[in-house]
């Protein structure tokens, strides 16, 4: 790739060689982050805003509530931004406005663009899969484009999903626990590659449509030489989480254990392990890539086995930090496409960044969760 190309500080990373400049993430940058009041983007928001001293736009319409009701409503979050850092401007901006997306990062002409906007049900994607595919996939490609055009010097970090995978990771030979299911192929100890196929597999429509923006992302990067990225997301979870059945396993979970609600397992005995990453490790990881990007990269961010749990052990874990009994029902069908056992090898984004590791564990997470939705009132 010809660097020259390019305006700026040349901070690209191609074929394992840095070359950053240590000083870029303290030089006077803004920041633009698209689902800036959901979980990962807020927190993205505060990270830049009050570690990094950048400004930031946020992108959100509170498109959640209109896909999971009013439980899925971000409004609060948004006001939070508006009030505890100093700066932030919001913008109300669906990433379906083709025209709308194009002029506003035209506008900002931000030095780095995080994307986690997106339609993010593995199950309610089927009842709206315009709605779905359009967010999703035509979002993705609304904005990749307006980075093209007006700022292609600035690193873009898209929160991808595990559901690119699709149920192959349930071809794996797996073990029963008395508590969960594990891998018994010794190949998959420390978790699920990158390498791992993303094809022939069943995946949901929202995995086709995440799979449609991932591979948009590489697809920039590698065509047109832009720093991208894709991350390929377990469990992402935090204290800011607006929760829902359909997606925020542990926020949801620890919300009925609560409110002494009852909590409904699909399948596999309640012994489906996911791994959990919290929302501000996730930030943390996303600072470290707009410092030193690499073209069409790809990375599994999640919470690693450490940091994995099934639902039995979530169980305990919200018991343990709230002081009320887990209320349940079982439900023998399991949701299609459903991943039975996953955890992130988290390998490769620590070779590529040994500056960055896991800081919260999965137990303070389910704490931090715990207080906030007490604080929130429920």
């Amino acid at each position: 790739m010809d660097l020259g190309a390019f305006p700026g500080p040349k901070i690209w990373i191609q074929s394992g060689r840095g070359i950053a400049q240590p000083d870029f993430l303290a030089m006077p940058k803004t920041v633009l982050v698209t689902g800036s009041s959901g979980l990962i983007g807020s927190e993205v928001c505060a990270y830049f805003a009050r570690e990094l001293g950048w400004s930031v736009h946020g992108l959100d319409n509170n498109q959640r509530a209109v896909f999971f009701g009013p439980p899925g409503d971000t409004r609060w979050n948004q006001k939070r931004l508006e009030r505890e850092l100093p700066g932030f401007r919001h913008h109300e901006l669906d990433m379906r406005d083709r025209q709308g997306v194009l002029a506003l990062v035209a506008e900002v002409k931000p030095s780095a663009i995080v994307h986690t906007a997106a339609q993010p049900s593995h199950d309610r994607a089927a009842a709206i899969p315009f709605d779905d595919f359009d967010t999703n996939a035509v979002g993705t490609l609304n904005l990749l484009e307006a980075a093209r055009r007006a700022a292609p010097e600035a690193p873009f970090a898209h929160m991808s999903t595990n559901k690119v995978y699709g149920d192959a990771p349930n071809r794996i030979a797996l073990k029963e626990l008395e508590t969960r299911w594990d891998y018994a192929d010794p190949a998959y100890e420390a978790g699920i590659p990158e390498s791992f196929t993303i094809d022939q597999s069943k995946h949901s429509l929202f995995g086709a449509s995440k799979v449609a923006a991932d591979v948009l992302v590489q697809e920039y990067g590698r065509y047109f030489g832009l720093p991208t990225c894709c991350l390929r997301g377990g469990c992402l979870t935090g204290p800011n989480h607006s929760g829902v059945e359909l997606h925020g396993f542990l926020s949801f979970l620890v919300k009925c254990n609560l409110e002494g609600r009852e909590y409904r397992v699909f399948g596999y005995k309640g012994k489906q392990v996911r791994d959990n990453i919290h929302a501000l490790d996730v930030a943390r990881f996303i600072a470290a890539f707009v410092a030193a990007p690499r073209v069409g990269e790809v990375y599994n961010l999640g919470g690693g086995k450490a940091n994995s749990a099934s639902i039995l052990e979530a169980f305990a874990l919200a018991e343990r930090y709230s002081g009320r009994r887990q209320v349940h029902t079982y439900v023998e069908q399991a949701r299609s496409g459903d991943h039975i056992c996953y955890y992130s090898d988290l390998r490769k984004m620590r070779s590529h960044y040994p500056g960055w590791d896991i800081t919260q564990t999965l137990e303070d997470t389910v704490r931090q969760i715990v207080e906030a939705w007490r604080k929130r009132g429920a």
